[in-house]
């Protein structure tokens, strides 16, 4: 039976890498975007014309509704959920805490950590044997910035990373039993086209000197961490927070 794997924000960086990587080691893909649809849509026929198996579903994962009816989407086309990989998320400018609004706040946690918790939700009620699924893996794209801080740039996405290493921690207690397996990747500097939301383009070659490896990190690479732990390769690794970051 062909492994059914949901990725949020599926469009670009590591969720685009983290698809082909899963489609090349046969999984069958349901891949979430927000705003980005030709992106998507590509990737999705790329994967068909290489002989896999995936759909493209537009969902913004702040949104109860949006997120019920991506699901619904999922069920529908594939009849189960085997793995969710929670890779949507967002930042914004970089600035210090005191000259952030609370909007700001409400918009970085409604994606990073509301978004998080909703999927996560769903999988749950999919896979869990408490709920007659046959258990599975949730992967959580989390951030060393949970640890760092990321002060004078961006402390309201960190937190959220932190609520993200919170909620992999407690969940994966809580559903141990039901054979579902939950854990984080926490990538380091990464270049992808984040960084340019953020309004530096160029972070990636000006951080890299703080990088014990001398060197900006691929998606491709913290693509092959999120499909280890999706892997039965990982069947006795729970809970674990994965730093993908150079050794920072």
């Amino acid at each position: 039976m062909t492994k059914v794997m949901l990725i949020t924000g599926a469009s670009r960086g590591i969720g685009a890498a983290t698809a082909r990587l899963a489609a090349a080691q046969g999984y069958a893909l349901c891949l979430n975007y927000c705003r980005h649809a030709e992106a998507t849509e590509t990737l999705a026929k790329q994967i068909i014309e290489a002989g896999g198996q995936a759909i493209a579903v537009q969902a913004d994962v702040a949104d109860e509704a949006q997120v019920l009816r991506l699901f619904a989407s999922l069920d529908q086309h594939f009849g189960r959920l085997d793995v969710l990989v929670n890779n949507a998320g967002i930042l914004e400018q970089q600035m210090r805490l005191e000259q952030m609004d609370v909007g700001r706040w409400q918009r970085v946690f409604a994606v990073n950590v509301f978004g998080s918790f909703l999927c996560a939700r769903e999988a749950v009620l999919r896979m869990s044997t408490r709920h007659g699924g046959r258990g599975g893996a949730i992967v959580n794209l989390s951030s060393v910035a949970a640890r760092l801080g990321a002060p004078g740039e961006y402390i309201d996405y960190a937190a959220a990373k932190g609520a993200i290493d919170s909620l992999t921690l407690g969940l994966a207690k809580e559903v141990a039993g039901e054979g579902i397996r939950v854990n984080a990747v926490r990538p380091g500097v990464i270049d992808t086209e984040i960084h340019a939301s953020g309004g530096e383009p160029a972070r990636v070659a000006r951080v890299s000197q703080s990088v014990p490896m001398g060197r900006g990190g691929l998606a491709e690479e913290v693509a092959e961490a999120i499909l280890w732990l999706a892997s039965g390769q990982a069947s006795y690794t729970s809970g674990a927070l994965l730093d993908v970051s150079g050794g920072r």
